[in-house]
């Protein structure tokens, strides 16, 4: 995969060697046609219904107020975009990036990464040190995205964060999420955006915890005895590999692993842990992903530089 400059003013042509070159510009959506594309990704990638699409005349006002809205254009179709307000935590201004979004047929692409970069690079330029975010914690793939690609951390867990449900295929399990914190300008994102991946450490650290939630036999939870996980210093939970499968063939058990698995973030977040780094197999290929939840501060872990 190859990225150049486009035309000099931060725009980017992302070109692949998987099929015929194709260039994707990123850029922010600059105005009314921009922005009436919006809707039509939403639906395609979550499904959601009219009711739960983000208003054309919100979307207006949010981009005129100097909210970010950072698009992937194939041409003038808009194919994935990122949207950002901004909010206030921790006694400063952030930017909290409320959706993510990019059509199935150009995933392979990266699309995804290289739209989560444009919006740490607008946040720098504006002197914002840190977006949030929300994420499912029982989707593998967003979680080694975030933590693997990106850096982030998470130090607060949201029970049913939209309700109990909402239209989109993605939120008939509850909308527990996790809240997540991208601190931009510390080493730690520096290394992750620019590929370096030391976790081998933490692999290695997951396979010799007793997890707070974990696998048995049949492929349901098993619970850990309370006390004595959260005496350490380091706890982990299990997590099913694909739960959108779980969810499409037993729809019980996937409601035991959200309840499970919701059991134990908040437990551990009580007692003063917060959740530094997830892998997506402990045991072979096929295995469960993990998370690897830490006591302490944020801002032990990552200083701000």
């Amino acid at each position: 995969m190859v990225l150049s400059p486009a035309l000099g003013n931060g725009e980017w042509t992302e070109m692949t060697a998987r099929s015929a070159p194709q260039n994707i510009v990123i850029r922010d959506l600059e105005g009314f046609a921009d922005l009436t594309q919006l809707q039509a990704v939403e639906k395609e990638v979550w499904g959601l219904a009219d009711e739960d699409v983000l208003p054309l005349t919100l979307a207006i006002a949010c981009r005129a107020a100097g909210n970010l809205f950072v698009g992937a254009f194939d041409k003038d179709r808009l194919v994935g975009f990122a949207f950002g307000f901004f909010g206030r935590e921790h006694g400063q201004t952030t930017i909290h990036s409320h959706m993510l979004a990019v059509l199935e047929r150009y995933r392979h692409l990266n699309l995804g990464f290289h739209l989560k970069q444009a919006q740490r690079e607008r946040a720098q330029a504006m002197g914002v040190p840190e977006m949030t975010w929300t994420f499912d914690p029982l989707q593998s793939r967003n979680a080694h995205f975030n933590f693997a690609k990106l850096g982030i951390v998470a130090d607060t867990y949201k029970v049913d964060f939209y309700g109990p449900e909402t239209s989109s295929m993605l939120h008939r399990n509850g909308t527990d999420r996790l809240w997540v914190r991208w601190l931009l300008n510390s080493r730690r994102v520096r290394e992750r955006v620019a590929g370096k991946d030391a976790r081998g450490e933490t692999l290695d650290a997951l396979r010799l915890l007793a997890p707070l939630v974990r696998f048995d036999g049949s492929g349901r939870p098993v619970r850990a005895e309370l006390p004595e996980s959260l005496a350490r210093q380091r706890v982990s939970i299990e997590i099913p590999g694909d739960i959108l499968e779980v969810e499409r063939t037993d729809v019980a058990l996937a409601r035991e692993w959200r309840e499970a698995s919701r059991w134990a973030f908040t437990e551990a977040m009580k007692a003063g842990f917060f959740v530094a780094e997830f892998c997506r197999t402990i045991r072979g290929q096929q295995g469960p992903g993990a998370y690897l939840l830490q006591r302490g501060s944020v801002g032990e872990f990552v200083p701000d530089v």
